[in-house]
């Protein structure tokens, strides 16, 4: 991995590519998203404060545990400007989290657990079906795993 020197405080787009393991289009997206800024030299060059290859970090890691990239720029929102993220900031921020990913957890534990009953069924004509039709939400008015709009 390419070391910055200390007395360079900003970086191009392939600096922090090249730092961050993140691919430039990466970076072009995560910075139309809000999650990142650069200013534009004058000849219209982006350049990122060092701090940012910590929300980049930040970001990465945020997305590989399954968080919305409208959740980490929230989060993100919630840092001052100019400022590396650090341990107790992702400690709070995620703390946040913990709730959501419980419930995704669970809801992927069900989706587990009743896959062979999905595969068994074929969704050829249930009246209740696990998968489109969870706790059977739409069976006083309907069966089968698929709705059509209902004629009035």
């Amino acid at each position: 991995m390419p070391q910055i020197p200390e007395k360079i405080h900003e970086l191009t787009v392939g600096q922090l590519s090249a730092r961050s393991g993140a691919a430039v289009s990466a970076l072009h997206f995560y910075e139309s998203k809000g999650l990142i800024s650069s200013r534009r030299t004058p000849g219209n060059q982006r350049r990122y404060s060092r701090d940012t290859l910590r929300r980049v970090a930040f970001v990465r890691a945020a997305q590989r545990v399954g968080i919305p990239l409208a959740t980490i720029r929230e989060a993100l929102a919630e840092l001052p400007e100019e400022r590396t993220p650090t341990r107790e900031d992702w400690a709070r921020l995620s703390e946040k989290w913990r709730a959501e990913l419980e419930e995704r957890i669970q809801q992927l534990n069900r989706l587990r657990d009743h896959l062979a009953d999905c595969i068994g069924c074929g969704c050829l004509s249930l009246e209740t079906c696990v998968l489109s039709n969870p706790d059977d939400v739409f069976g006083e008015r309907l069966t089968g795993s698929r709705l059509m709009a209902e004629r009035r």
